[in-house]
């Protein structure tokens, strides 16, 4: 009887016990952190091309109502149309002659990413004239 009250009164964690479940919660917490971070990353870069590839198709919207002939090599302003800028963001459009009275025209979105990495999105349309 006596062995079994003394066995009742051990309960608990020992020292090497709790340190091993304090080194996978710590691991654990580690990773989601890691997997958090990440993923504000890849929000932010999707958050850029969206708004890139919006700048993009609004550049060969507005070129769209151009007349034919005007229609030429340069860049496009997005100031001018109250477009929010990204960081460092510039169109460019290249127009090549594609045939008679048909212009391949080629906006070419560029931005930096984090301040850090040169990102670029081109959308390609065909516009007729006469």
């Amino acid at each position: 009887m006596f062995l079994l009250a003394a066995k009742s009164l051990n309960k608990g964690f020992t020292l090497i016990e709790l340190l091993l479940a304090l080194l996978i919660v710590a691991f654990a917490v580690t990773a989601l952190l890691s997997l958090f971070i990440s993923s504000m990353f890849l929000n932010m870069a999707n958050r850029g091309l969206t708004i890139a590839m919006s700048h993009a198709q609004y550049a060969l919207e507005d070129i769209k109502n151009w007349n034919f002939v005007d229609i030429v090599n340069g860049s496009w302003d997005i100031a001018s149309h109250n477009l929010t800028p990204l960081d460092s963001e510039s169109v460019v459009i290249t127009v090549t002659d594609s045939g008679a009275y048909i212009k391949d025209v080629i906006a070419t979105v560029n931005w930096e990413d984090r301040g850090i990495i040169n990102r670029s999105i081109a959308l390609e349309t065909l516009i007729t004239g006469e």
